[in-house]
Order: structure tokens, then C-alpha cells, then sequence
């Protein structure tokens, strides 16, 4: 068996007041310095945050081996510009497919996203149950049946590696006190490096081992008080998840952290989507087994921390090389039989090319399920009310809000503090670009775009043409150069030219078009039509 050594730690300072979660100051951020043997690294501050959560099908069995890790350990700093208040959320709650808090997922309630919920504090009840919890996630895989070069923990969606939805996800949950991630050495810095980029809390870093229980033996170890120089705190309960696996919620969480209280250990399953068959050894049917008595096994499991730490601590080799199951060495060595928790369907995990699109797909739907219209005016004869109002009618599903920009604006403040993804500025008989580039400063300054891609629409009602087109399109092209510049801050915009005034019945055919091109362009988040000026 191979040892870990300490992990180094990235811990939250205590300020005075601080409760037992950690020390946070008068600015609400949390304050920890890294050492890393003699190399230390300046203080950082960081904010806390919340995550997206996805949907899709469910695998058949536990976790591969190809996709994990774990052992000598380094905590990696927080960003060191803290973001604001925002990203403490996750995406806004919304409708659309299961869903990177207490107010931020991809869904709507998605930045975290839609779907997603935020770290708000769990009830009295939950609280008592998930005292001393942390989580273990093996991310040292090298992603073979992804079948590209770099391993699926740290493939992007959306720009953004695979493994920080999982992070986000698990960190908005403020009873997970530590998450420990296992990762190969050759992959360490770049792990610190999105650890600093997204902003995520609460993470410590060890070596990943050669197979996938060796590293989540060496998480583990990391958590284990008979260590030396450890410096984290022994749980009561522990988690193990999988990196790949970035749409886990709290409630699943929450039921196999409680029921491993009462059993000793716990894990997710879902229902058999296939028959599973056993093949005689000249490659004939032997038999099959009865999907109705069967489940997959699924992550997140869950441990009371001495039953699994001790059964690492007894099992063989041959289990640590070629095992998979975590609760079939709780079984074996601890003599514990596992609760059975039915988990969602948002379970699945990420294991070939064409998960990626999947998740793709479902974290831009859920972060797409809130549009705000941006404009100054309560005049409810004013056309950007009609477009309001054409929105609402062709996507039912979809929460459309509208915002002044005004310095009396609050509604559009609460809006972006609500984790809303998408925005439409209406320009009505004014080509000027100031209030698009207004609500550009305001959405900058929020940071909320560090998780999930923003889409602003800069919509301009115009009599284009009574008037020379040049004349006009010189103020309009300013778009395509701010684009680029605000396309590095993850924002993506683009125009859309509307001709007005009409008659009435042109006008609304031109509305209902324009809210198609609107919906379309905010459903892809498609980054190759960032600084194009469309016309409907």
C-alpha cells in the first residue's frame, strides 16, 4: 500500500466572532495563507459560492477506475480577486431539465445553473445529521474511454473543466466541511490553477494513487487524525463522489450522509437501464440476471469515516488494483451492510465524448431559463414591453423580467444578484451604445460571469431606412469591437435591428421574429456570434 504524505493545507484563518465553519471577516471573505513545505504563498482572499446541477441518464454501475486518483497532498489558494457577493449563489431555480447555490447551478436555478440550489443553512433536523461531514473525490483518472488526450475531469464545458461544476456543486454546501481532491502530481498545478481561477473553497489536494481506491485511500488519509502533521479535522461522516459527476444536489447528499449515520455506510443506486448478462468463457451466453431485483450503483456514496478508513486499512492489494465498489469493501472488511438510497437521475456520470455535448446542452438550458429586459421606462405602450410580452407568450417555460438602468434601478441589481445568464437592452429610436455599455459595467463589476457564459443582446428599434445606412451603422459597429473586449470577461454580445416605426400588424410579425432570434441566441450561447449585428 502506498503512504500519502501530509497533505498540504489551505485553511480558513479564524477572525474573532467567527463561528465554528471557519473565520470570516467584516467584508464576509474568508482569509487562508498555503504552505507548502518551505515554498508559501501570500495571503489570498476568496469568496464563498454555491453550483449548477445537471440531469441525464443514469450508468450502470458504480465508478470506473479510469477516472480517479489519490495521495501526498497540497491546498490550493483561493482566487486572489475575490468575487462578489453573487457568486455566494447558485444559478437561479427554474424550469427545464434537471439541473455551476443558496442563490447560485447551470439552472435556472443554473449559473449554479437552473436547478440549482444554494448553500443556505439546512433545517435544524438536517443540521444535527450532517455535523462533521466531509467529502472525498477521486479526479486522478486518465479518461480512456473518453478517447481524447486530456482526461475528462479536466475537459471543458463551456470553457470551464468538468471537475469545477463538481466542486461547485459540492462546496455550496455549507455542512461539507472539507473536500479532498486526489489528483496525479503531473495534474497538481493545473488543479490549483482552476481551484484559483473559480474561486472554490474548502478544497485541500493530495497525490493520486496508480488505481481509484488507492487514491481515495490516500483522501482518506489526508482526513485521518494518526497521521502525521495532518491537518485536517477527522469527520464524523464522509462522502465519496465522483469528479465527473457534476450535477449531485443536496437533497441526494443529504439522504446518504443521514442514512450512513444509522447504517454505518450508505450509497446511491438507480434502476437497471439494460440486462445485465454473464458470458461463458468461449464467449456464449451463460445467463442473465433479473433487472427487476438488480441496481446500479451510483455515486455519491456516503461512510461513517472509522468504518471505511479502517476497512482501507485491512483491505488487500489485489482489492486496492482492481476494486470499484466502495461498499462492497465496507461489506467485506467492516462487516457493514449499506442503506440503499434511490437517487435521481441527474446522477449520471460523465465517461465518453458525447457526455460532454450532453452536459453542455443541459447546463446552458438551465442557465437560459431567466431573460431580463433592460430598458427605462414603465410605459406599457413602450415597444420593449410589447417584446416583453412576445417573450412570455413564445417561451412559457422561460422567466422574463424586466430592469431599469437608471440610478433608481434596483429591481435590475436584485435581478443580477438573482443569478440571471441573459439580457436584452432595448434601444428604441437611438443607435447610441451607452446604455448597453452601462449594463456591461454593472455585470463586470457583479463577477458574475466567472461560472457561466452571460449573453447580452443590444436591441435596437430604428428607422433604418429613411436614413442614410451609414449614418446610422457608425454608432451600431461599436458592438462588434466591445464584444471582443468583453467576450475576455466571459460575456458574449451581439444586436439585433429591428425596423420601427410600423403598422401594427408588421410590427408584431417583426417582434415575434426578433424574440426567435432572441431565444436562439441565448439557448447556444454560441461564442462564434459574439459583435454580429443581426436584423429581424
Amino acid at each position: 500500500m502506498t503512504s500519502a504524505r501530509p497533505p498540504v493545507e489551505l485553511r480558513p484563518r479564524r477572525f474573532k466572532g467567527s463561528g465554528s465553519g471557519g473565520g470570516r471577516g467584516r467584508s464576509g471573505l474568508r482569509t487562508a495563507a498555503l504552505s507548502a513545505g518551505a515554498d508559501a504563498a501570500p495571503e489570498a482572499t476568496a469568496r464563498a459560492r454555491r453550483e449548477p446541477r445537471p440531469a441525464g441518464g443514469a450508468g450502470l454501475g458504480a465508478e470506473a477506475a479510469d477516472a480517479d486518483g489519490g495521495g501526498a497532498a497540497a491546498r490550493a489558494p483561493p482566487g486572489a480577486r475575490p468575487p462578489s457577493a453573487l457568486l455566494r449563489r447558485g444559478p437561479p431555480q427554474g424550469a427545464g431539465p434537471a439541473a455551476p447555490r443558496a442563490a447560485m447551478e447551470p439552472g435556472p436555478a443554473a449559473a449554479r445553473g437552473p436547478g440549482w440550489r444554494g448553500a443556505a443553512a439546512p433545517a435544524p433536523a438536517a443540521a444535527a445529521a450532517v455535523a462533521a461531514v466531509a467529502a472525498v473525490l477521486p479526479a486522478g483518472g486518465s479518461g480512456e474511454r473518453m478517447g481524447v488526450p486530456t482526461p475528462k475531469q479536466f475537459c471543458p464545458v463551456l470553457e470551464r473543466p468538468l471537475i469545477s461544476y463538481t466542486l461547485q456543486a459540492l462546496e455550496s454546501i455549507c455542512w461539507i466541511k472539507d473536500i479532498v481532491v486526489a489528483v496525479t502530481g503531473e495534474n497538481m498545478e493545473a488543479m490549483k490553477g482552476i481551484i484559483q481561477k473559480y474561486q472554490h473553497q474548502r478544497i485541500s489536494l493530495v497525490t493520486a494513487g496508480v488505481t481509484r481506491h488507492r487514491s481515495i485511500f490516500n483522501g482518506l488519509k489526508a482526513l485521518a487524525e494518526d497521521q502525521p502533521d495532518s491537518k485536517l479535522s477527522k469527520p464524523e461522516v464522509v462522502i465519496i463522489h465522483d469528479a465527473v459527476r457534476p450535477f449531485v444536489e443536496e437533497d441526494v447528499l443529504l439522504k446518504v450522509v443521514t442514512a450512513a449515520k444509522e447504517h454505518g455506510a450508505a450509497g446511491a443506486i438507480r434502476p437497471l437501464v439494460s440486462t445485465v448478462i454473464s458470458p461463458s468463457a468461449d464467449g456464449c451466453l451463460d445467463h442473465s440476471l433479473d433487472r427487476a431485483r438488480h441496481r446500479a450503483s451510483e455515486m455519491p456514496q456516503a461512510f461513517l469515516f472509522d468504518v471505511i478508513y479502517e476497512a482501507y486499512q485491512q483491505c488487500s492489494d489485489y482489492d486496492l488494483e482492481f476494486g470499484t465498489e466502495c461498499l462492497q469493501l465496507a461489506l467485506k472488511y467492516g462487516h457493514v451492510h449499506a442503506k440503499l438510497v434511490e437517487g435521481s437521475p441527474d446522477l449520471w456520470k460523465v465517461t465518453y465524448k458525447r457526455d460532454l455535448y450532453a452536459a453542455e446542452s443541459i447546463i446552458k438550458e438551465r442557465i437560459s431559463q431567466h431573460i431580463c429586459i433592460v430598458m427605462d421606462t414603465k410605459d406599457e405602450n413602450h415597444v420593449g414591453h410589447h417584446l416583453e410580452e412576445i417573450l412570455k407568450n413564445e417561451l412559457n417555460h422561460v422567466k422574463v423580467t424586466s430592469g431599469a438602468l437608471c440610478p433608481a434601478g434596483r429591481d435590475l441589481e436584485q435581478i443580477i444578484l438573482e443569478q440571471c445568464y441573459s439580457y436584452v437592452c432595448v434601444n428604441v429610436m437611438s443607435s447610441d451604445f451607452e446604455k448597453t455599455r452601462r449594463l456591461l459595467n454593472m455585470l463586470e463589476e457583479s463577477n458574475l460571469s466567472i461560472l457561466y457564459p452571460i449573453v447580452v443582446i443590444s436591441v435596437y428599434f430604428l428607422d433604418y431606412k429613411s436614413v442614410p445606412f451609414d449614418q446610422k451603422m457608425e454608432n451600431l459597429m461599436q458592438i462588434k469591437e466591445y464584444a471582443k473586449e468583453v467576450k475576455k470577461r466571459n460575456i458574449l454580445l451581439c444586436g439585433l435591428l429591428i425596423y420601427y416605426p410600423q403598422e401594427e400588424q408588421n410590427l408584431q410579425a417583426s417582434l415575434r421574429q426578433g424574440a426567435t432570434i432572441i431565444a436562439t441566441l441565448i439557448k447556444e450561447r454560441n461564442s462564434g456570434l459574439v459583435g454580429q449585428l443581426l436584423v429581424a
